[in-house]
């Protein structure tokens, strides 16, 4: 399982984690904002996370 947040809410998401006895998933991280992007620029926040989304899954 992967969770892909941005970076703006990390915090939310460990607070989240361990509310749900998930202490153990990794979220994959891409910078924040994406909402006032082009699809061309998310597409390079997406390829920037691959090798993060990867490990996740990977060691899961």
């Amino acid at each position: 399982m992967a969770a892909i947040i941005t970076s703006g809410f990390i915090r939310e998401a460990h607070v989240q984690r361990a509310a749900l006895g998930a202490d153990t998933l990794e979220p994959v991280i891409i910078t924040h904002p994406l909402s006032t992007l082009s699809d061309e620029q998310i597409g390079t926040r997406a390829d920037e996370v691959v090798s993060q989304i990867q490990t996740v899954l990977t060691c899961a």
